[in-house]
């Protein structure tokens, strides 16, 4: 997943340093470094890549759902952020049939997974990318559509992270995020682990992003679709 451990608390907007975070008392799964109100969590290392690859995650988390929602084009590039071992880069891959998919993570060691795993299914329209803590590493204006799923509840530093991808985003392309729903307190995942609507749309909102739809596909997940820019398109209601 794209998280870190660098400290960063200032950021120099037009010539003023601006607090985007702040450094409070720590909960047991989470970092004690706050973003909008938000705690941000502790990340899974690569220790944890077996949980990812579980033989029981179609049916929990229905990720098959995910990809048919984005609608995908034969010859889009999507980029996987917080990719961890491929699982949905891979189940993208066989669509983009002109296109690609690139599997980003900050853990090297996540990355060698994909690369095994590519070796051994023989698909070639996987690229790897190593991020930065604060910087995803695409180019700008390369991606059709960035997906995050239960991911960005982990970026160490959101704010920067989404900047890059904001930028990376083609003219009208879309930002996917799937996050197990924060409203819910039945659904048996870690709170810090979970976000709500309005908290995500509020941080999308802080880097320029326009919300456009919440899809209710998913058993215990949102799916929320923003997208760069043409603020003054017609939205769908929540």
């Amino acid at each position: 997943m794209i998280c870190g451990c660098l400290l960063l608390d200032t950021h120099v907007v037009a010539a003023n340093t601006v607090t985007i975070y702040e450094q409070r008392s720590q909960s047991p799964d989470g970092i004690g470094k706050y973003y909008l109100g938000r705690e941000i969590a502790k990340f899974m290392n690569h220790t944890g890549a077996g949980w990812l690859e579980r033989p029981r995650r179609e049916a929990e988390e229905q990720p098959s759902k995910i990809i048919n929602a984005l609608d995908l084009k034969p010859d889009n590039v999507v980029a996987d952020i917080g990719a961890g071992t491929g699982y949905l880069s891979f189940r993208i891959a066989p669509i983009l049939t002109d296109g690609k998919v690139l599997a980003v993570d900050i853990q090297p060691e996540m990355l060698e997974i994909i690369e095994f795993f590519q070796e051994e299914k023989n698909i070639s329209n996987v690229e790897t990318v190593l991020a930065t803590p604060t910087d995803a590493n695409l180019p700008p204006n390369s991606v059709d559509v960035a997906l995050m799923v239960d991911a960005y509840h982990e970026f160490e530093y959101p704010q920067e992270v989404m900047q890059g991808i904001v930028k990376a985003l083609k003219p009208g392309g879309k930002v996917v995020l799937a996050e197990y729903r924060g409203e819910n307190p039945f659904i048996m995942i870690k709170r810090l682990h979970k976000m709500t609507q309005k908290q995500v749309r509020k941080e999308m909102q802080a880097v320029g992003l326009v919300w456009r739809e919440t899809k209710n596909l998913l058993p215990q997940q949102h799916l929320m679709i923003f997208e760069k820019g043409l603020p003054d398109k017609k939205i769908s209601k929540l």
